[in-house]
């Protein structure tokens, strides 16, 4: 690229960072339909996806400015296996299998030019959280995949440290290995209000910002895996108070709450908010594989009776 071509694509990306700074401050998570209209830029309207993963608008002149993992959905397998490959390392599969398509070689070319691009992670149809900047670190032909490690937000913001980077892969993969962490977290959480139609599976409130994804078996826990069997949607107080073994959920779906909270009389909100739903039945998904696992269920539901 000549220079007025760097400059036009630090540019480009630049106020494609902010864009997303912007929507991630009020959304946290981006619609497709949000990343399909972009943003203008100079009177042009810029994408920031398109019907490839990876992904170059028409005003870059050579590098792709993002790369997308679509969600998976329900019975159907990811049509690439993008995942971390090691705590601080994420794979990213070539587009095709042909090393020299233009997609390919021009994350080949941001590996180079040490650019940053923009990863757009499905947690669940039409939803991506997104994640930059992030750098291709290596370029594995063998395996036709790239490794991608991410680094500061406020790096984005700065076009000056762009050229500072190229040394600092430690410290990347220490950031990655967070993102990693967090994006496991939003996952979870996200797949399993989806199953619950975005629900309290204990009172039905229906308000997302409000609703947790809570663990029956928790992570360290060797069949706490992050399924959706092994989740339930919860709004705060009820997430709470089955973490504290205050309320209790038995391997028939139905709701126990313990014994001294149930004599205690404290007003409206314990009345209403964990006494009224003592034997009530939760809400379950209508999938039934993502229903609450029931071994799972037994496992915590005994822990529930000896704490009680």
């Amino acid at each position: 690229m000549n220079y007025a071509e760097i400059e036009l694509d630090r540019e480009v990306r630049y106020a494609a960072f902010s864009f997303l700074t912007e929507q991630t401050n009020v959304y946290g998570e981006i619609s497709h339909a949000v990343l399909l209209k972009g943003f203008q830029f100079n009177g042009q309207r810029v994408p920031l996806i398109g019907p490839q993963g990876i992904f170059k608008p028409k005003i870059l002149p050579e590098i792709p400015i993002s790369i997308l993992t679509a969600p998976e959905v329900p019975g159907k397998p990811r049509p690439y296996d993008d995942r971390p490959v090691e705590s601080g390392v994420m794979m990213y599969r070539y587009q095709g299998e042909n090393p020299f398509r233009w997609d390919n070689v021009g994350l080949r070319k941001a590996m180079t030019a040490g650019t940053p691009l923009i990863y757009f992670f499905g947690l669940v149809q039409g939803t991506y959280k997104p994640i930059w900047p992030v750098f291709i670190k290596e370029d594995h032909p063998e395996t036709l995949s790239f490794h991608v490690l991410v680094d500061e937000m406020q790096l984005a913001q700065n076009q000056e440290a762009w050229s500072l980077l190229p040394e600092l892969n430690l410290r990347r993969e220490y950031i990655t290995a967070e993102v990693q962490r967090r994006l496991h977290q939003d996952l979870f959480r996200r797949r399993v209000l989806h199953a619950y139609h975005n629900s309290c599976s204990i009172c039905r409130l229906r308000h997302p910002e409000l609703l947790e994804a809570a663990h029956i078996l928790e992570d360290k826990h060797p069949h706490g895996i992050p399924v959706v069997s092994n989740g339930l949607s919860m709004c705060a107080i009820h997430h709470k108070a089955f973490d504290s073994n205050i309320l209790g959920i038995r391997p028939d779906y139905a709701v126990e709450i313990r014994e001294d909270i149930l004599n205690e009389i404290d007003g409206p909100m314990l009345r209403h908010g964990l006494q009224g739903f003592q034997g009530k039945i939760i809400l379950l998904p209508r999938r039934i594989g993502e229903r609450p696992d029931r071994n799972r269920l037994e496992e915590r539901y005994s822990r529930f009776k000896t704490a009680g």
